[in-house]
């Protein structure tokens, strides 16, 4: 028998015991429900605490229970506030920094608890985590932080929330899960008002209009939900996962590069780890090595719940692991189709390289004669230009429920339409790393007095094959930030700034990378009507004129985080 196996038999034979529909009542005495699995012995033990708004009692909830119980820490799962067995009122978000706090002050305080408290958990359950976290809990000792999204307005930077969560609206309606499934939410995606998607899905949602009805500026509304401004007050080890193609991907970079400069600790600083895989926002069903139309090799894989023990082990149990000195970053390559460790994000021997645009004005489709060039334009080059309609957008390619939005997707023949401009390199001779956060600086205009710019970065395989890396949009009135509306005069040059998030792709030989630009990506992100008119209840809309400069005045240029492949040690 090999030591795994004999590990994994030592295992199956620890006995757990189940505690179900434990009453926990909150300070406003509003009780919550949980279900204990902890080993069958007298003796307290660390517990982990995820809490749920799905349903704490699931196949999935079940064998990740029994799998930490078997490993010697108590797992404790609770419907939240308003859902499932649990009393009250559900609102998204937030009663959850108060709940999560008397939650694990509660389990902090059992018997079978040896004053050590651990949460866990993915999206929203890794979204209240942090929102619990800033509250300082003093039981808290460590946190397994999956796909969490941001404050809001980082991943959704519009204004208003993704079409497509509408979806998630309805999921959530009442006390258990909703199905789905048997709505036409292509149809529903193409109402308009916004405001009122849920009716359109035949519902009425009082988060979604209430949230609608709230602008980006209103900091009493938004403030309860925001988080990543108080990384000072989380003296917490902290694991952070996400995915190259997780829909809410830039939170667990932004939360994991703060954590390591803004804990209020060198050794909390230095026990922040990163795990990022070709993933999707559901790990891909649980980590499978092939995501949509792409086999990432066997080399994809990875032991997430290894990796979960071997941290707990150290930074709550004390144990000599060696974790302390572990690489903080596990980084999957993509197109070398292997893990790499780093220390450190973005990496520190990155070489910040531009890719300046370029053409002749007729940029238009991958057949016109747009360029991405390693030099600098030396002369003047006529804009490229095009009609953007909202009724007929650029369409994202995505399945049509909310639960993962995207990934690598074949764009060739959305790059068939006039309205998407396209810059290629020549093909290249050698592989070129770009592993890091992608950044577009843009100089376009509009005859509009707001439209969108959004931008996506493609890998051109040999065989045609256009897959989509990142991408990312800037709405002109939001373009100086989102705490006032400023818009554009019509026909005046901007400076944008468009994030493309971030990718880790090794562009072999043979390949191209390539840059798209239009004015929608739809359903991802709602379709600027061009009107400036208000974002939630607006209706009337208009064609844009939308024209991307590119000369010595007006460098348009693609910044790439690329490797150096000398320095690339593995």
């Amino acid at each position: 028998m090999t030591s795994s196996s004999a590990e994994n038999a030592k295992n199956a034979a620890i006995n757990v015991r189940q505690e179900l529909n434990i009453p926990v009542a909150m300070r406003d005495s509003v009780v919550l429900v949980a279900d204990l699995y902890r080993p069958d012995t007298d003796a307290p033990v660390p517990v982990i605490v995820a809490r749920t708004p799905y349903g704490k009692n699931t196949e999935f909830s079940y064998r990740k229970a029994m799998w930490w119980a078997r490993r010697g820490y108590a797992f404790l799962w609770m419907d939240v506030r308003g859902r499932g067995d649990s009393e009250g009122d559900f609102r998204p978000h937030r009663d959850e920094p108060l709940d999560g706090y008397d939650t694990i002050e509660w389990a902090a305080k059992q018997p079978w608890c040896d004053g050590q408290v651990v949460t866990w958990g993915q999206s929203y359950l890794g979204y209240v985590q942090w929102l619990t976290a800033v509250e300082q809990p003093p039981s808290l000792k460590a946190m397994i932080v999956y796909v969490p999204p941001s404050d809001p307005f980082v991943e959704w930077p519009t204004g208003v929330h993704l079409p497509m969560e509408v979806c998630w609206f309805r999921l959530i309606d009442g006390r258990s899960l909703q199905y789905v499934e048997g709505i036409d939410w292509d149809a529903v995606y193409d109402h308009l008002p916004l405001l009122s998607l849920d009716e359109h899905a035949g519902f009425h949602s009082k988060h979604w209009r209430d949230d609608l009805s709230h602008s980006p500026s209103d900091t009493e509304y938004w403030g309860p939900k925001n988080y990543q401004h108080r990384f000072g007050q989380v003296d917490i080890p902290t694991m952070h996962v996400t995915g190259w193609y997780d829909d809410v991907q830039p939170a667990t970079f932004i939360n994991f590069t703060r954590m390591t400069k803004q804990a209020p600790t060198e050794r909390t600083q230095r026990a922040q780890r990163l795990v990022v895989g070709p993933w999707d926002h559901g790990l891909t069903r649980r980590r499978e090595r092939t995501l949509g139309p792409i086999d990432f090799g066997p080399g994809a894989d990875f032991d997430l719940d290894g990796h979960e023990l071997r941290f707990l082990d150290h930074f709550v149990k004390g144990l000599d692991n060696g974790a302390h000195a572990d690489p903080r970053a596990q980084l999957f390559i993509m197109g070398e189709d292997q893990w790499r460790s780093e220390d450190e994000w973005p990496i520190a021997r990155t070489k910040w390289t531009s890719l300046y645009l370029s053409s002749g004005g007729s940029a238009n489709t991958r057949f016109g004669d747009g360029v991405l060039t390693w030099e600098q334009p030396g002369t003047d080059e006529p804009a490229d230009t095009y009609r953007y309609d909202p009724a007929d957008p650029v369409p994202y390619i995505t399945s049509s429920t909310s639960h993962q939005i995207g990934g690598p997707d074949d764009y060739r023949t959305i790059e068939e339409r006039a309205d998407v401009l396209v810059y290629s390199t020549p093909v290249l001779e050698t592989d070129v790393e770009v592993t890091g956060p992608v950044r577009l600086e843009l100089f376009a205009s509009s005859d509009a007095v707001d439209t969108d710019f959004t931008a996506k970065l493609v890998d051109v395989h040999p065989d045609g094959f256009c897959q989509r890396l990142n991408d990312g949009i800037v709405r002109g009135r939001f373009r100086e930030g989102l705490d006032e509306e400023r818009f554009l005069r019509p026909g005046e040059v901007y400076k944008f700034e468009v994030h493309l998030w971030s990718t880790s792709q090794v562009f072999r030989a043979g390949h191209q990378i390539r840059l798209e630009i239009s004015s929608s990506t739809f359903p991802k992100y709602d379709r600027n009507l061009n009107t400036g008119g208000p974002l939630a209840t607006g209706v009337e809309s208009k064609v844009a004129e939308n024209s991307v400069w590119h000369s010595a005045g007006h460098p348009s240029r693609l910044i790439l985080p690329v490797i150096p492949a000398a320095d690339v040690t593995g």
